[in-house]
């Protein structure tokens, strides 16, 4: 898995400020369709001081993933970058996923 998790890290790397994508299309673009969970779990092991914008990755709902204060860190970290979270706590994808 050395292989796919450096196809991952590329690919989150990529992700411009002020544009999300989903842990699907991070395992699809990588060439493992259908290692959306797989993505989230290389994701959750990155180190505290890593400067890889894992922030832009949320789920297919145009959710964040994550609970409690760890939501409410990446939500802030993606606000000051410009995205816009509706009502029910959503990112509408159609305006801001990023395909490269």
């Amino acid at each position: 898995m050395h292989h796919f998790k450096h196809k991952v890290f590329a690919l989150v790397h990529q992700i411009p400020l002020g544009m999300v994508s989903t842990y699907g299309d991070i395992a699809k673009f990588s060439g493992y369709p259908g290692y959306a969970r797989q993505v989230g779990v290389v994701l959750s092991n990155l180190p505290k001081d890593t400067t890889l914008p894992w922030h832009r990755v949320i789920n297919a709902k145009g959710e964040i993933s994550l609970s409690g204060e760890h939501l409410q860190r990446q939500k802030q970290r993606l606000v000051s970058e410009g995205i816009v979270f509706t009502e029910a706590g959503k990112v509408k994808l159609k305006t801001f996923r990023w395909q490269p």
